[in-house]
């Protein structure tokens, strides 16, 4: 269930946070920031609509291109739905996140591996952490379904022949092991390095993460 894994979430960060700071706020960017739970929770279509009054759902792809146009955003013509959604949230709202947001209930096109919501189709279980205007997680349910899962491929890949170079392939290994067996489970990624920045106030990912390359000035 990802709404356990959010709570679980909410948890680590604000127990860390106690552990480094002995405090629930923490300034990044400027911004004081309160890491206590409960986060709000705000589904992608819904933030879209507050942060930009338009209706991204149950829209066709022309239909997308056309909010996005109204916007004034400009987007390369081989990308198909998800990654207008994508591209709509990531310039108009994710950058105004700024206390600790989930955002959930992403549309199948922008998550090919997630499993469908049990209750909402066309939609997958899915969230992100934003905090600070910044991606902090990405958590979601696995698609274990090789059926579902081989027609997500095959969609994919007809979007990468379109010349969208980060679709994904129809990757038969993958599918094989699915129709062995995949037991129900989920994923979760934390972004050490952006929780690191968050809970030590450094705005630059240089002074968190050694870069061996970097040449000195």
């Amino acid at each position: 269930d990802y709404n356990w894994m959010m709570n679980l979430v909410e948890e680590l960060i604000y127990t860390t946070a106690m552990e480094v700071n002995k405090s629930d706020t923490t300034t990044f960017l400027g911004h004081e920031i309160s890491v206590k739970p409960p986060f709000r929770r705000l589904t992608i279509s819904d933030a879209i609509a507050e942060y930009t009054d338009k209706d991204i759902r149950n829209k066709s792809e022309a239909e997308l291109r056309n909010i996005a146009k109204e916007l004034g955003l400009e987007l390369d013509p081989k990308i198909g739905n998800g990654k207008i959604i994508d591209e709509i949230f990531g310039e108009f709202v994710e950058p105004k996140l700024i206390q600790p947001t989930f955002i959930t209930d992403y549309p199948t096109e922008m998550s090919p591996l997630a499993k469908e919501h049990a209750s909402q189709p066309g939609i997958v279980e899915r969230f992100e952490l934003i905090v600070g205007g910044k991606e902090v997680c990405n958590s979601f349910s696995e698609l274990n379904d090789p059926v579902i899962q081989r027609e997500r491929l095959e969609s994919q890949a007809k979007l990468r022949l379109r010349g969208d170079e980060e679709a994904m392939v129809v990757d038969e290994d993958f599918l094989r092991a699915i129709e062995y067996g995949m037991p129900p489970c989920a994923g979760l990624g934390v972004g050490i390095d952006r929780l690191v920045m968050l809970l030590t106030g450094q705005e630059s990912i240089r002074d968190v993460i050694f870069f061996p390359h970097l040449k000195p000035e």
